[in-house]
């Protein structure tokens, strides 16, 4: 099993955030390093707290760091155009000298999109929008010049250059535990499958939701990391090893330690001898 920390931006100062993220790419266990792709806290105060842009934060991080990958978990397609998005991923690719993980979602957040003027599709229309804008992020990062004839995306001899540093494409990471339209675009598209889950047997049941659509689809499934969020307790820290044992029984090959806010990088070297 592999490991990897999680961050939220929301309650917290960039220096609090960097500060952990640069002792994570001190020790080697943790192989990633994501925060969220959120406007406003999910948590707390959420009409008064503050939350960090995660793009533009990946792109600072890819500075502070050397060793570590770097991603959002996930990026809503809703909030930018697949193209936009592809560009952001290509440069922030190339500032990490390719240490970036393209997390991809289909985007929920219904405060958001009222409080910004952002549409929020009916949830078929949402994941047609992204089915769409995973294929054709995928063909700007990847070809020279793209074509795409959607319904929702619509590109002519489109560009994306320069190229990203991972060929054909960063590895792409798509989260989410819808079984008929979240699962079957991991099987196509994801290098990673990422989900939140109640406890091991929730994950298991979902994994097998997506070897099924990995057969369906002549997809080999051991090309797509099966990933899992596990929150650590800031009042018993050793209660993670818990979860931890429980989803390594189930299976799972990476799992993402979500930080408490406020976490010093001290948290990081606890739990490197605990997990």
């Amino acid at each position: 099993m592999r490991f990897a920390i999680k961050t939220r931006p929301e309650h917290q100062t960039w220096a609090e955030i960097r500060d952990v993220w640069v002792a994570a790419d001190q020790i080697e266990l943790f192989e990633s390093a994501w925060n969220w792709d959120h406007f406003y806290p999910l948590t707390g105060d959420t009409l008064n707290g503050t939350n960090l842009e995660g793009w533009t934060m990946l792109a600072a991080m890819a500075q502070a760091t050397r060793r570590i990958r770097l991603g959002c978990q996930v990026t809503g397609m809703i909030y930018r155009h697949p193209a936009v998005l592809a560009n952001m991923a290509a440069t922030v690719d190339i500032i990490s000298e390719g240490r970036l993980e393209l997390g991809l979602g289909a985007g929920w957040n219904q405060q958001e999109c009222d409080a910004y003027g952002i549409e929020l599709p009916p949830l078929r229309e949402r994941f047609d929008r992204f089915d769409e804008g995973v294929e054709a992020i995928a063909r700007l990062l990847s070809q020279t010049s793209t074509t795409f004839e959607g319904r929702y995306v619509r590109l002519t001899d489109a560009r994306c250059e320069p190229k990203p540093v991972q060929r054909p494409y960063p590895p792409i990471t798509i989260g989410g535990r819808g079984p008929k339209r979240t699962l079957r675009t991991a099987a196509r598209w994801a290098q990673q499958w990422n989900v939140i889950t109640q406890d091991a047997d929730d994950w298991r049941a979902l994994k097998e939701v997506l070897l099924g659509h990995c057969a369906d689809l002549g997809r080999d499934p051991s090309e797509i990391t099966c990933s899992v969020n596990v929150r650590v307790d800031p009042d018993d820290v050793d209660a993670v090893t818990g979860p931890v044992d429980a989803y390594r029984v189930a299976g799972a090959d990476l799992v993402i330690i979500n930080l408490p806010h406020h976490a010093k990088p001290d948290i990081l070297e606890r739990l490197a001898g605990i997990l």
